[in-house]
């Protein structure tokens, strides 16, 4: 992944986002995955510290963008806004995680990859702090959402990496009721369809 290729496990998930959802975009730099998704229909809040990051976006169309540390103030969005979709990459500040989950709209996906407990053997980062441990992905979202991929492993490419992913959604309520509308764009019968791709 350069600075300015979207991740390769973002492009493979974002399917899973419905039509025209909007998405948020968390610690998203100068908008790889922003102007990614903005491109394909998505309307798109783009989250970062970095001001000089987010005006780089400034005359892209479908994104806004919201300068704030997420380390050191309140959350941002502390509103109850949601969305279709959550996407982080290269970032971790481990008491988000609850804010992400709630951030996300029923059928939401929360797309997550980040650094790996023994990335400090590679590279940086190398700080705990910044890196998560096994299985960690999975017990942040157990028991609140659906889990359709998951990963953690060792990169060669672009550069030797420990990485974890995952994608998750937000079942609506009817689904786990069983009386189950379909918000994917699927079949609308039955449980709904996340299609895996390969």
């Amino acid at each position: 992944m350069d600075a300015g290729t979207p991740s390769g496990w973002v492009t493979r998930w974002a399917h899973l986002i419905a039509p025209g959802a909007s998405v948020l975009d968390v610690a998203s730099g100068s908008g790889r995955h922003a102007g990614w998704l903005a491109a394909r229909g998505h309307a798109v809040l783009a989250v970062d510290r970095d001001a000089d990051a987010l005006a780089s976006m400034s005359a892209l169309p479908d994104i806004a963008t919201l300068c704030a540390d997420l380390e050191g103030a309140p959350w941002p969005l502390a509103g109850g806004r949601t969305f279709g979709a959550v996407v982080v990459t290269r970032y971790l500040h481990r008491p988000l995680f609850t804010h992400l989950i709630h951030a996300l709209a029923p059928g939401g996906a929360l797309i997550y990859e980040t650094f790996a407990a023994g990335n400090q053997t590679v590279g940086k980062p190398s700080n705990p702090a910044f890196l998560l441990e096994p299985g960690e992905l999975l017990e942040a979202v157990r028991g609140r959402l659906r889990v359709i991929a998951y990963e953690d492993g060792f990169v060669d490419a672009p550069h030797p990496a420990f990485v974890q992913r995952i994608c998750a959604v937000l079942v609506p309520e009817p689904a786990k009721a069983g009386a189950i509308e379909d918000t994917t764009g699927n079949t609308p019968s039955g449980w709904p369809r996340y299609e895996l791709t390969g």
